[in-house]
């Protein structure tokens, strides 16, 4: 019979584990896999115990993102623009964001504070501030910044789970576009290529550097 006394020790259960525990099942098998129960099996312990560490699935999801975002290039390189370094801290943030879009969502409805999202926006900051922003708009660019960054991702990543709609949606619209009566609606027939215009990157790229731009020229109330 198995002597108990023999059977080896399980890892000590840490908050670290936990969060990579769960990053891995949904990986492998998708967030809706991610739950209390499934970890604790994976974990070998009971639920209870993981509340010990985690205080519900809000605060895991916030943990598991934050772990991802430790893979956000912080390095702004050595481009003279520091519009350049700026935006090459967003689009990596924006990648890993991309690259999971079902935590994309979590970063939309959580207040995120965790030490990796909190280098992301010391990184942004640190940006704004060798562009001469004053501290009383650069406070309030970067959320704006990076909501509009995580906005994009959560909107791509949907995009991406189901391709072949999210094409067929887009065609639809340009034919809508294309057609609209002038007679309806006149400024969108006589917007109509513009509407649609332009690669998605450049548009992202236009769209971060109007809010810049504003930024640097409008006063906080």
């Amino acid at each position: 019979m198995y002597n108990r006394r023999e059977r080896p020790a399980k890892p000590a259960l840490t908050r670290d584990g936990i969060v990579g525990t769960a990053l891995a099942v949904m990986r492998a098998e998708g967030m809706d896999k991610v739950t209390m129960r499934r970890l604790a099996k994976e974990l070998d312990t009971g639920p209870a115990s993981l509340y010990v560490y985690v205080r519900d699935t809000e605060e895991l999801h916030a943990a598991m993102l934050d772990e991802l975002l430790g893979e956000v290039d912080l390095d702004p390189g050595r481009s003279p623009d520091w519009r350049e370094r700026l935006h090459k801290v967003i689009t990596s943030y924006q990648r890993v964001l991309h690259e999971n879009p079902s935590l994309a969502r979590v970063a939309m409805v959580t207040r995120l504070s965790g030490p990796n999202y909190l280098a992301v926006v010391e990184a942004v900051l640190g940006r704004l501030a060798e562009g001469g922003m004053p501290k009383a708009q650069a406070a309030w660019a970067v959320d704006m910044l990076l909501l509009i960054a995580t906005a994009s991702a959560v909107e791509h990543g949907t995009q991406q789970e189901n391709l072949a709609a999210a094409v067929a949606n887009h065609d639809r619209l340009e034919r809508v576009v294309a057609d609209a009566p002038a007679d309806t609606y006149p400024n969108i027939a006589a917007h109509s290529r513009e509407l649609m215009a332009g690669p998605a990157v450049n548009r992202a790229r236009w769209m971060f550097d109007v809010l810049i731009s504003g930024a640097l020229g409008t006063p906080i109330p």
